[in-house]
C-alpha cells in the first residue's frame, strides 16, 4: 500500500533536510523536528493533507538542493503553490536587514490563508525556541514578527491568536530581569521597518 501524502512529505523533508547535513540552530536536534512541530500545529487546525504535506515540507527548497519542480513532481501543484509562497525569494537589491525582512512580509502577506496558516504556525515554533534559547537576538526576532503577522490576518484565526499570545509573553519576558529591556528600545526597533520603502 502506497504511504499517504503526509508521510511521503514527512519522509521527503527528513531526507532532505538530513543530506543537507541541517540541524536545529540552539539544540543541534536534527532540523525536522521543526517542521514536525508546524506540521502538528497546522493539524491542530485542519485534516487539509496538503497543507499539512506543505507544512512538512515548507523550508525544503529554502534551506536544501530541493527546488520547486521536485516538490510539484512527488506532491503535485497544490503542495508546490503552498511552499512556494512560503520560501524567502532572494533579496539582491536590499540593503539591510529591515529591508530584507519587510520584502519577505510582503510575500508572504500576498498568500493564501492557507499559506499564512502554514505561517503563523511557522512563527509559533521558531519563537518558542528563539525566546528560550537566544534572548539577544529575539529582542529584533519578536519586533519583526509582532509587524509580520498583522500582515496575516487570512490565516487560520486561533494559530493567529496563538502567534500573537507568543510574541507578546516573549516581549514581557524580555521586558524583566535579567534582560530588561525598555519598552522605548522595542519602539525604536519597529521604527525601523516603517523607515524602509
Amino acid at each position: 500500500m502506497r504511504d499517504s501524502l503526509e508521510e511521503q512529505a514527512r519522509r521527503y523533508a527528513t531526507e532532505a533536510h538530513a543530506a543537507a547535513g541541517q540541524r536545529r540552530k540552539y539544540t543541534d536536534e536534527p532540523y525536522i523536528v521543526h517542521p514536525a512541530a508546524v506540521a502538528e500545529l497546522v493539524r491542530s487546525v485542519t485534516d487539509d493533507e496538503q497543507m499539512i504535506a506543505a507544512a512538512w515540507l515548507h523550508d525544503t527548497v529554502e534551506d536544501t538542493p530541493t527546488t520547486l519542480e521536485d516538490i510539484e513532481r512527488h506532491f503535485g501543484a497544490r503542495v508546490a503553490e503552498l511552499v512556494d509562497m512560503l520560501t524567502d525569494s532572494e533579496q539582491p537589491a536590499a540593503k539591510n536587514r529591515a529591508a530584507r525582512k519587510l520584502a519577505h512580509f510582503r510575500h508572504t502577506a500576498a498568500a493564501s490563508p492557507e499559506a499564512q496558516t502554514i505561517k503563523l504556525a511557522d512563527i509559533i515554533d521558531n519563537t518558542r525556541a528563539i525566546v528560550q534559547y537566544d534572548a539577544h537576538f529575539a529582542r529584533v526576532y519578536l519586533v519583526e514578527k509582532q509587524i509580520q503577522i498583522q500582515l496575516l490576518r487570512e490565516g487560520d484565526r486561533h494559530l493567529w491568536q496563538q502567534a500573537e499570545q507568543t510574541i507578546k509573553q516573549g516581549l514581557a519576558q524580555l521586558a524583566q530581569p535579567p534582560h530588561s529591556v525598555p519598552e522605548s528600545w522595542f519602539v525604536k526597533q519597529a521604527a525601523k521597518y516603517s523607515d524602509v520603502n
